[in-house]
């Protein structure tokens, strides 16, 4: 999350305390489109985790969201 803070603030001049409220707005936002057990993953993967490193279905979880086959 330090990154995307890091690039607001660059891109836009926003400064700390905003730019953390921007992205806690929009990480809302995208946590309440998700189901339950992906809302995790964007937290994970904000803390610089890899999707790789996830596991346990992840990639077939949000293949499902978009059509495509679970396994």
């Amino acid at each position: 999350m330090n990154e995307l803070l890091k690039i607001l603030n660059e891109k836009f001049g926003l400064s700390e305390a905003t730019a953390k409220s921007v992205v806690e707005t929009v990480l809302g936002f995208v946590k309440g489109k998700l189901p339950e057990g992906l809302q995790g993953m964007v937290d994970k993967v904000l803390a610089g985790e890899s999707l790789d490193n996830l596991g346990g279905g992840v990639m077939d979880a949000v293949k499902g969201l978009f059509g495509g086959d679970q396994k």
